[in-house]
């Protein structure tokens, strides 16, 4: 049975390719799909990839993977920074979690050094752009 991983994506992503590409590139969110796909389909697992900037529209898929998956790659976005609503509906997960973010948080802005997802997630990958979602995907390569 192939290991089904869900990758969430919060708010503004669906803006990459056009929004601060000195900051996050020119990969549009529909690239990385693409990519993480392909990759996914050598490493044995399958993607379900998805985007909202509701923050209610996150947990609710985060609830949902208590069931059928077997991990989360999560790139919260600015909810990263405030949501403790999505930390606490992390925390009732039994499956691994890896945040990813596309820059480096640490080089930016002070509020962006805080993580509410870092203390619940088994991984934290930022600063290498699109890269960061294949490197998690790694972390689930089918044994």
């Amino acid at each position: 049975m192939t290991q089904k991983i869900l990758i969430l994506n919060g708010p503004n992503l669906n803006l990459l390719g056009t929004r601060e590409p000195e900051i996050y590139g020119k990969e549009t969110l529909a690239d990385i799909e693409k990519q993480c796909k392909a990759l996914a389909k050598t490493l044995k697992l399958e993607v379900d990839f998805r985007q909202s900037n509701h923050e209610g529209e996150l947990v609710e898929w985060i609830q949902e993977a208590r069931k059928g998956f077997g991990g989360l790659i999560i790139n919260a976005g600015a909810y990263t920074h405030t949501s403790v609503a999505l930390r606490d509906a992390l925390l009732a997960l039994q499956i691994p979690i890896v945040e990813v973010h596309l820059s480096n948080l640490f080089k930016r802005e002070e509020f962006r050094h805080h993580s509410y997802i870092s203390a619940v997630a088994k991984g934290l990958i930022c600063g290498f752009g699109g890269q960061g979602y294949k490197l998690a995907l790694e972390t689930f390569k089918a044994k």
